[in-house]
């Protein structure tokens, strides 16, 4: 092979040698900070060390430590504690081009995720949209965001700074423009992203923001002090450096699994999140994370950063499938579920007056669609746009075209027409089905174009949000602008202010 083919970029720690795929310049698995162990076990993130000569950047970093995703599924259990990395994705790696960058920011419940699955893979972005694509692991789980004493919190909020600081630093050789950074990310990926947008740690470092269902869930710190206690409890231990740094990084997502597996024990205390699938969340400690997004958002923190927030139609659908629930939902689990996640007191009876035909299914589906990713997502629009900032909002509302559309427009299903690839992770294939049809890739396409023109210039094709018409982008087989179609769960919200959810007396 020609050397050409061998494309290679310096940055500020040594020079790295990447591949020509596809007609791109791809580097995989280069570092941007030190590894999180030892002396930096739970510590903030550290610069990386220089490195002399040309460093291969073929394979991705190793994922972060994290538990199973399922019985049947492999755990984070892999050699090399290289977990902070990146991977670009270029045209051309030339320092004279300075095209447009878009970093994206896995999710997974702030405890799953990783950089290497395929179902983020930057090919189509890179190149279709002429720009570079940048993706990147963060510490999650008990790493990441458990509250630890002696440690920093938010600790993969942190990771994610340390990423945009190495891209804002280094993106330039790699035919970037360190002044059109876009930072896009779904459910957990997007509620860092609001995290991040607020965060004084990471103000300068990003120019625009996309954020694709936003979980509502940000912890105060007496309940992720509370949450912490209670699973370092799991195994003996007390929530500190010195008890924790001791344990195998690879052992210790055990802990959270099984946590995870009683969390309805603490329901008296941690009430909603108690029914949620993952004990982690950004924590507002005060200082990394010092207020809850929308607060400090419509306090005008990120006027200057232009957002896309949106979120997908039936959300909660997919839970109700990985949980096992389809079809078994009861008049008391619902009522529970109305009672716990809704915005006021008399929830049960609100929503059921605002959607009298609504089944007991639906309503247990609707109410934790809304609690968790499509309330929060319309209300941080809105906290933009009172902020001074701008906004523009979509909702997805084209079925899933597998299982014979019967998970509708769920959680997760944007994350494969984002990229256009439909085999990643197990949830593409799930969602799409062996092969996309034409209307899938019709609206891939569409999404992308959208994605990459807002990345290149701010405006991704339609109106932005205000509250007097509330015109959004219809995500389906023919997208059009309507006004925001979930009115009656915008109106029961209306009053609602997401803030960082309380510690319950027992």
């Amino acid at each position: 092979m020609s050397r050409s083919e061998f494309p290679e970029a310096a940055t500020a720690a040594g020079t790295v040698q990447g591949r020509r795929e596809g007609g791109l310049s791809v580097f995989r698995g280069i570092p941007y900070a030190q590894p999180p162990v030892g002396e930096d076990r739970f510590a903030a993130p550290r610069p990386v060390d220089r490195w002399d000569g040309v460093r291969e950047a073929f394979a991705f970093g190793p994922p972060p430590p994290q538990e199973p995703m399922g019985p049947e599924a492999p755990g984070g259990f892999s050699a090399g504690d290289d977990w902070l990395t990146v991977n670009v994705w270029t045209p051309d790696a030339d320092p004279a081009a300075r095209r447009p960058v878009m970093v994206w920011i896995y999710g997974g419940a702030y405890k799953f995720g990783s950089s290497d699955d395929r179902a983020y893979d930057g090919s189509r972005l890179s190149g279709e949209g002429g720009l570079v694509v940048v993706s990147l692991n963060y510490r999650v789980g008990i790493e990441g965001f458990l509250n630890i004493e002696g440690a920093p919190a938010n600790r993969g909020l942190l990771d994610q700074v340390a990423a945009l600081e190495w891209v804002r630093e280094n993106i330039a050789a790699f035919g970037g423009d360190p002044d059109q950074v876009t930072v896009f990310g779904e459910s957990a990926g997007a509620g860092s992203i609001a995290a991040l947008m607020v965060m004084p740690r990471a103000r300068g470092l990003f120019r625009r923001a996309i954020a694709q269902s936003v979980p509502g869930t940000y912890f105060s710190d007496a309940l992720a002090t509370d949450i912490a206690q209670a699973l370092a409890a799991e195994i003996g231990l007390r929530p500190t450096v010195a008890d924790l740094a001791g344990v195998d990084p690879r052992k210790l997502p055990e802990a959270g699994a099984t946590l995870t597996a009683r969390m309805r024990e603490h329901l008296p205390r941690w009430r909603a999140v108690a029914l949620t699938p993952t004990p982690f969340s950004p924590v507002v400690d005060g200082d990394v994370l010092p207020t809850a997004p929308w607060e400090a958002l419509a306090a005008g923190a990120a006027a200057d950063v232009e957002l896309i927030v949106g979120h997908n139609r039936d959300e909660y659908r997919l839970f109700l499938l990985l949980g096992g629930l389809l079809g078994r939902v009861d008049d008391g689990l619902a009522a529970l579920a109305l009672s716990l996640f809704g915005p006021t007191p008399d929830a049960e009876q609100a929503y059921r007056a605002a959607f009298p035909d609504a089944g007991t299914e639906y309503l247990f589906e609707l109410v934790q669609s809304d609690w968790l990713f499509r309330m929060p997502s319309l209300h941080l629009a809105q906290a933009q746009v009172a902020g001074g900032g701008r906004a523009h909002v979509y909702d997805l509302t084209w079925s899933a075209p597998a299982n014979g559309g019967a998970l509708g427009a769920c959680h997760g299903l944007d994350v494969p027409l984002t990229f256009g690839v439909y085999d990643g992770n197990g949830l593409g294939s799930m969602l799409i089905g062996p092969a996309p049809t034409p209307e899938t890739e019709a609206l891939s396409d569409r999404v992308r174009s959208a994605w990459t023109a807002f990345a290149t210039t701010g405006d991704p094709g339609w109106p932005a949000y205000d509250d007097e018409r509330r015109l959004v982008q219809l995500l389906d087989i023919e997208p059009t602008v309507a006004a925001y179609p979930e009115e009656a769960s915008r109106l029961l919200w209306e009053r609602h202010t997401f803030a960082a959810l309380p510690l319950a007396s027992a």
